[in-house]
């Protein structure tokens, strides 16, 4: 890495020096990746994240990326709808900082991780090439993960749980437009509270916790995922699809959801000794943002 940045270096003043001004400095891309590497890595076993609907507006592109670069793990899932192809059949989104995510996952996979991609219903046109493996990256219908204490945890993101999904397909689309909606609105809320210095928060995680219907159908998909982590005979469940981060008990089964990165922005982590815990990205950057604006009051 240190070559090809000094590489670039000196082409850039060989460039200057002909057109006689002062070099512009290496590429933006090239420094982001150079200082990734200086920052400090959380180290953990695995990392399971889903749900970031690249190609998509409310995608947290910043946020997930700055995780993504924050984090050093032995495995990564992929737990489905990472890129969400029903927007992009709509219309073409697909902006540098999602590029930037997918090219630092790659990395991951390159420098050692294993990346195993789960499919979902948003990015379910992958689902024809299970079993292949693309630039390193191991595509699978679900998968089976053993734990650092032992555990053997059912990795699947979900959608063949949802009833919406499986029986009124034209439903989970007219559902999907409005949940689009709900983003947008997220979006100019958000941008309103940078202009006023603010940090993220999103509104329609708020909204959609607030609805009695919304909770009681992510009550009823828990269950059914977690009764059918039994039937199978795993210690528990992993997966996402919901949007909503959570660690429950059912019975002997661990539920876990990892969330997802249009709302809440968190992902799912093992540490070495098998602890589990859900990473609230989003809630990290607040207190972040926080200590910022207190150091900066008490330098004033």
């Amino acid at each position: 890495m240190a070559t090809a940045y000094t590489s670039g270096r000196a082409v850039l003043r060989a460039e200057a020096s002909v057109a006689g001004k002062a070099p512009a400095g290496p590429p933006a891309w090239l420094v982001d990746e150079d200082e990734e590497e200086k920052r400090p890595k959380l180290r953990v076993r695995t990392v399971w994240i889903s749900d970031t609907h690249l190609g998509t507006p409310g995608c947290n592109a910043d946020l997930l990326l700055d995780f993504l670069r924050s984090v050093r793990c032995d495995t990564l899932y992929l737990v489905g709808d990472i890129i969400d192809g029903w927007r992009l059949k709509r219309g073409w989104y697909w902006p540098t900082r999602h590029n930037d995510v997918v090219r630092r996952v790659m990395k991951m996979a390159k420098k050692g991780t294993r990346v195993v991609y789960v499919p979902g219903n948003h990015d379910e046109v992958l689902r024809d090439f299970v079993g292949l493996t693309f630039g390193d990256i191991e595509l699978v219908a679900e998968a089976v993960h053993l734990t650092a204490d032992g555990r053997q945890l059912l990795v699947l993101h979900g959608d063949e749980f949802d009833g919406v999904v499986l029986y009124a397909r034209w439903l989970a689309f007219l559902g999907d437009h409005a949940y689009a909606l709900l983003l947008k609105l997220n979006i100019w809320f958000n941008a309103a509270r940078r202009q006023l210095g603010l940090p993220y928060w999103s509104l329609s995680a708020f909204l959609k916790h607030r609805v009695k219907r919304a909770v009681e159908f992510i009550s009823r998909f828990e269950e059914a995922v977690a009764h059918a982590a039994a039937l199978r005979g795993a210690d528990g469940v992993v997966c996402g699809h919901i949007h909503s981060a959570e660690i429950r008990q059912f019975g002997r089964i661990t539920y876990y959801n990892d969330g997802d990165w249009v709302e809440s922005c968190t992902a799912l982590v093992e540490h070495h000794d098998g602890r589990m815990e859900i990473l609230d990205w989003a809630a990290r950057s607040r207190r972040d943002a926080a200590r910022v604006r207190r150091a900066t009051a008490a330098v004033a």
